[in-house]
Order: C-alpha cells, then sequence, then structure tokens
C-alpha cells in the first residue's frame, strides 16, 4: 500500500502492471489518499520518473492530500509496452478500461489533460456506472484535422512532427526546447529542464510522432452529449498549445459543465504559480462533492433492497427476503454501493434513509 505524503515523509507510490487485449503491458501507479482519481495518460508521462521530476512530483504531493491519485503510460511510453495497435481514441480508451479494471475499484473520478481529455470523455460516456466526476484541463472537442485546417495550419503541423523525428530522443537537443517553450513558457529552468529530459525519457521519436498525428484526429464530439456525470473543465487564460477558446467550447458541449480559467500561460499549472494550488483546490474539492441521486433514478429492485437496506437488514435476512442467492445479493449491494457513493453498509444505510427510503 502507498504511504500517505506529508511535508516531512518520502513519497512512495504503489506501482504495478496491468495488460492489454495485445498482450502490451501497461504500467500505472498510485499515491496519495482519499477519492479515486485516475488521469488518463497523456503525452510525455514516465510513473516512475514522476517521483524524481521537479513538474510532476509536485502534483503527487499536493493533489495527494486530497485525493488517491491513480496514474498510468500509455502504450509505448515510459514502463508500457508497445504494440501494433493504431494509436487513437479507440486505443486510448481500451488503456483507460485496462487500469480502471486493474484497480478493482467499482467507481472512480478521471481527469482527462490535453489530449488525454478525448478518451476520459468517451469513458465516462461508455460507461457512467463507473465514474462519479469528470475534469478536463487544457483539452478540447475535436483536433486539428476536424477543423478545416488551411494549408499553412498543415505545413506547421507536418514541420513540428518533422522536428519530433529528427530530434527527440537526443540529450539536450533544441528541440526538445522548442516544445518546452510553448507548454510551460513562465517555467523555471529547472522545470524546464525537467520537461526536457521528460521528453527525451518518455517514448522514442518515432512513437512521439506517432502520438501528434493521434492527437490532432482526435474527435468525441459524439460522445459529449452522453456525459452524464457531473463535470469541471479547467484551462489555462493564456495557454499557447490549446487556446481557452477551445476549453470553453468542451464545456459548453457537456451538459452542465462548470468552467473556470486558470490565470496562467502554461498549458498544465506548475509548482510555485497561483494557478497550481487554484487548480488543486478545485480539483480536490470538485471529486469529494457526492453526486446528487434522485430516487427515479433507480429501477424497481433497486428501490426494492433499498428499502431493505435503510431498515438495517443484513444480506442473508435480504436474500430470504427477495428470494435470491446470498452471492447475487452481494453482488447487486456492491452495485448499489457504487452507485450511492458509498463504502460499506453503515453508510449506505444512511444514505438509504436520507434519500426517503425504508
Amino acid at each position: 500500500m502507498p504511504t500517505r505524503p506529508n511535508a516531512t515523509s518520502a513519497l512512495r507510490q504503489d506501482l504495478r502492471f496491468a495488460h492489454l487485449q495485445s498482450g502490451a503491458r501497461i504500467a500505472w501507479a498510485t499515491s496519495g489518499q482519499g477519492p479515486a482519481l485516475v488521469r488518463a495518460a497523456h503525452w510525455m508521462t514516465h510513473v516512475e520518473h514522476d517521483l524524481n521530476s521537479p513538474i510532476w512530483r509536485p502534483w503527487l504531493e499536493r493533489l495527494g492530500r486530497e485525493v488517491r491519485l491513480i496514474r498510468y503510460d500509455e502504450r509505448g511510453c515510459g514502463l508500457s509496452g508497445p504494440d501494433d495497435q493504431p494509436l487513437g481514441l479507440e486505443a486510448a480508451v481500451e488503456e483507460l478500461e485496462v487500469v480502471i479494471e486493474a484497480t478493482g475499484l467499482a467507481r472512480v473520478a478521471l481527469l482527462g489533460m490535453s489530449g488525454a481529455a478525448a478518451p476520459a470523455v468517451a469513458y465516462a460516456a461508455r460507461h457512467p456506472e463507473r465514474v462519479t466526476h469528470l475534469v478536463l484541463l487544457g483539452g478540447y472537442t475535436h483536433g486539428l484535422m476536424h477543423r478545416q485546417p488551411s494549408a499553412k495550419a498543415l505545413q506547421w503541423h507536418e514541420a513540428i512532427v518533422k522536428l519530433v523525428e529528427l530530434g527527440w530522443g537526443q540529450r539536450d537537443a533544441a528541440v526538445q526546447q522548442f516544445f518546452t517553450a510553448q507548454m510551460i513558457p513562465d517555467a523555471t529552468p529547472a522545470q524546464a529542464r525537467a520537461l526536457n529530459e521528460q521528453q527525451r525519457l518518455s517514448c522514442t521519436a518515432e512513437r512521439a510522432a506517432a502520438i501528434l498525428r493521434a492527437r490532432v484526429a482526435l474527435d468525441v464530439r459524439e460522445w459529449l452529449p452522453l456525459v452524464g456525470c457531473p463535470t469541471l473543465v479547467l484551462h489555462a487564460q493564456g495557454d499557447g498549445i490549446v487556446s481557452v477558446e477551445l476549453g470553453r467550447e468542451l464545456a459548453a458541449a457537456i451538459t452542465g459543465a462548470r468552467f473556470e480559467t486558470l490565470a496562467s500561460r502554461n498549458h498544465l499549472p506548475l509548482a510555485g504559480e497561483p494557478a497550481f494550488e487554484r487548480f488543486c483546490e478545485a480539483v480536490g474539492g470538485f471529486v469529494a462533492e457526492r453526486p446528487a441521486v434522485a430516487q427515479g433514478s433507480f429501477t424497481p429492485r433497486e428501490r426494492e433492497l433499498l428499502g431493505l437496506v435503510a431498515q438495517g437488514l443484513d444480506n442473508l435476512q435480504i436474500s430470504a427476503h427477495l428470494g435470491l442467492a446470498d452471492q447475487t445479493v452481494r453482488n447487486a449491494l456492491s452495485k448499489l454501493y457504487a452507485t450511492l457513493g458509498v463504502e460499506g453498509r453503515p453508510q449506505a444505510v444512511a444514505r438509504a434513509r436520507d434519500l426517503g427510503f425504508g
């Protein structure tokens, strides 16, 4: 089990592996305490290296006070293995599905950052029973290739891909600094060096170029109206990678989504700037909120089960009352607890009574 991070103890994580249908391994790690928040894999990750990164270690330490952060490397990056599956939305959603199943958790909150916003949205739409909250940072609804790009925009994109192919894996290459300057223009020298090194460590030049091409082809517009969980969309006001207007477009496409701009020019908030603390506060507070559950959202069988739970009956009594096998009741209660957002019988009894059952 991971230790709880604090100011005086070393930050530790629980590192494990899951496997895709292709057999490729996916490295995933957990740290922190609180409600589970799964960070969908974004570009340039290395879950083991995060502990030593001036960029990501502060994230783990600060968010770890609010949530149990679960993160992983996408296929072909960090400690995860490659396969021949074409990169894109379906591949990214498969990775997310595999990791969430590996955690053994019935429900989790999701964090989708930048290009990882798309698979987070798609997963939340396809598996509403598994997602309590959705947080999106610096995301977009559809990439460049679906926006009728001009010839100049296409040439610029291809030039960037070529730069990656030629200079990505070299130590201290100017290509790395080019990306760092765009992503985190207000970084300290140490943070800039860390992102330069993260690029080199995360994946090969060939994989980085493939990821770039896959990101601009993403499109989740068909899934956005199907997102039903509480959603928070955050975006840096001066983001030079994904404009803040695309963040507003994303929030407007999800029913009831809350939108907030962060006072930063960095694509992701960095420790030392006010936007970083605001981001952590917003995410921690939002994920801790208990989703509203109305009586009308339950099936007739679930309503009957809730009434018995509210009366304080145990599993054997419920089994006898409903004429069901004990294991069937256990499975039904596990699903019901996930829907209620509770852990264990005492919380379930209190929640059922709050909803007027029993």
